[in-house]
């Protein structure tokens, strides 16, 4: 299972799940407050929606979201050796689910990319450590240098304001083989790993 996420800003948290939920025919697979999200088997997509006022409409961050922690490994790898640095996390929590993920830096527009596979459900948005603000977090991840190494930062996206949540996820860092996303398939199920961002 493999497919790509889309992460919105929208204004209200209510008026976006009704309207997504008419869009897609689908309720959301996870709703917490300030935050939303659907897992659409068709086409396959993980829409997030983030509540932060005043920013509706705009774009959060992009992701493909895949079935195992080796085949984040494996995308991490590839993305190396074809010179794309990546910001690593592991076992972090964001966007109310425990995950392994990387950030890739790079992108023309700095839109910020994830690749990222569920580990468990979590009831709380950001991990448990509340010393880093996101404002700290977006620093440090575009303070860090694009080598393609992995380099390690805790990182998350931006939380949803309306939750009042403000803590940050922990990171650490492991590598190993697999094969792409684009080999995993492309097969969903409707809820399949439906806690992340």
């Amino acid at each position: 299972m493999s497919r790509v996420q889309l992460a919105l800003n929208v204004n209200d948290i209510d008026e976006a799940v009704s309207f997504y939920t008419k869009l897609f025919g689908t309720e959301p697979a996870k709703r917490r407050p300030g935050y939303a999200n659907f897992a659409i088997a068709q086409p396959p997509l993980k829409l997030v929606l983030l509540e932060n006022p005043g920013q509706g409409g705009t774009l959060n961050h992009l992701g493909v979201e895949v079935d195992s922690a080796d085949a984040v490994d494996a995308e991490q790898i590839r993305l190396a050796d074809a010179g794309l640095a990546a910001i690593d996390e592991r076992d972090t929590t964001c966007c109310y689910a425990r995950q392994d993920k990387f950030w890739v830096k790079g992108a023309p527009g700095g839109e910020r990319w994830e690749i990222y596979t569920v580990l468990a459900d979590s009831q709380t948005f950001w991990g448990q450590d509340g010393s880093q603000s996101w404002d700290a977090v977006e620093t440090e991840l575009d303070a860090a240098p694009d080598t393609g190494t992995g380099a390690q930062t805790a990182q998350c996206c931006r939380g949803p304001q309306a939750a009042g949540e403000d803590e940050p996820a922990a990171a650490s860092c492991a590598c190993s083989g697999g094969a792409s996303w684009a080999e995993a398939g492309a097969a969903t199920e409707p809820g399949q790993s439906a806690g992340s961002c």
